[in-house]
């Protein structure tokens, strides 16, 4: 499912960004935070097979590229409201890994309380819902 995106009106050709246009470190930028998403997946489909994540956990392996275009993509004042596989959006919002998966694994100390799990996440602090 693809996330709905509350924003302003979409951008004219003259606020589009060609990728000839951006800088090699926010290209770095990109690949580091696709690398953070697939790693954190990989991990979360481990816990998941030794039952240390409750309920249905929908992984974003092979779409990291969608959460990470998206969320540059956003201008000051966008939110962002998914259905499943929301967990690489939240890293890249720069929501904290640890907080992310200790949601993922029913701990208090999750953005949820540990109550969400890996369907319900959200933060207002990052205006992600």
């Amino acid at each position: 499912m693809t996330p709905a995106i509350a924003s302003n009106p979409a951008p004219d050709s003259s606020t589009t960004v060609d990728v000839a246009d951006v800088d090699a470190d926010r290209l770095e930028q990109f690949y580091r935070d696709m690398l953070l998403i697939r790693r954190f997946e990989e991990k979360a489909g481990q816990l998941y097979g030794m039952g240390l994540i409750g309920g249905f956990c929908h992984l974003y392996i092979g779409q990291e590229a969608v959460a990470v275009g998206i969320q540059h993509a956003l201008r000051e004042g966008d939110s962002v409201i998914t259905g499943y596989r929301d967990h690489g959006h939240m890293l890249v919002c720069e929501m904290d890994p640890r907080r992310v998966m200790a949601e993922l694994t029913g701990r208090g100390t999750g953005y949820s309380k540990g109550k969400g799990g890996s369907m319900h996440m959200f933060s207002t602090e990052h205006k992600f819902y």
